[in-house]
Order: C-alpha cells, then structure tokens, then sequence
C-alpha cells in the first residue's frame, strides 16, 4: 500500500503499520555516532551497566526516526508535499537493545489548505510500541499533502 492523498483521508482512520524492527546495538552505535550524540547511556556499556536501567538505552532519537520511517510508506509515499512540524513528541517507555517496536498511526486533524488549492494538510498521531504493547514514543505529525482532486 502507498501513501493516500489529502481527500482519501476521514479523520479516525488508523492503520496498524506492517513492518516491524529489532533494534539492534549497531543501530543504536551508528545513529548515535552520525549525530554526534556522545551520551554514555547510548554508547557506554559500564556506564549503562551503572546507571538505574543496568543496560544500554537506545538513543531517544533514533526510535522517533524508526517510528517515522515506519509510517511513511502507508501515510505520505507518493503524496506528501512536505511535512510541517512535529508536535507533543513524548517517550513514555524506554527502549532497550533487542526491543522489537512496531508503530501506528491515526488521523485526527484534516484541513484544506488555505493557500494551496488542490492540497491538504494530515495530522496523525504515531505510536510506537514495543514486543511488550507498551508505547514507546508518541507524537503529531502535520504534513501537506496532494489531494486526488
């Protein structure tokens, strides 16, 4: 399934994405690297080992980026005209090497563009949950997108 257009989209509509991703210690290595992110909860094994969660903690950031990623295939591919923020991103839960995360997502705002006839602007809210059902990451997506009319 490819992203929708603007005038396909009903507020309420949810979609269980189908891709799932064990995160693995090389992902969590190399995000953190790549974004110059020098915390020792992601990179340290001692000092995670030492910290209240006894274990590496994978980088905040990079599960907010696999949720994305993750959604855009059943929500924007194909259709988006570029996203425009991100809003009430929140990390509930945290995430552990080996975690499998699955996401979702629901519509819950439409609005034509006032500005750009024939286009329309999406807000989903994404969830990301782990093998455990426990949300791991949550935030508003607003992205303009082509309408089918």
């Amino acid at each position: 399934m490819t992203g929708k257009f603007y005038d396909e989209w009903q507020v309420g509509d949810r979609i269980e994405h189908p891709i799932r991703r064990t995160v693995t210690e090389t992902d969590n290595l190399l995000f953190s690297t790549m974004t110059h992110n020098p915390q020792p909860l992601h990179i340290d094994a001692e000092a995670a080992k030492a910290s209240e969660f006894g274990q590496i903690l994978v980088n905040g950031t990079f599960t907010f980026s696999l949720m994305v990623g993750l959604s855009v295939g059943e929500t924007t591919l194909g259709t988006l005209i570029a996203n425009l923020g991100y809003d009430k991103l929140v990390m509930p839960k945290p995430v552990f090497l080996g975690d499998t995360l699955r996401a979702t997502s629901e519509v819950v705002e439409l609005r034509p563009s006032k500005s750009r006839p024939g286009q329309g602007i999406v807000t989903w809210k994404h969830q990301m949950l782990n093998q455990r059902d426990e949300v791991v990451c949550e935030c508003l997506r607003s992205a303009l997108l082509k309408a089918k009319s």
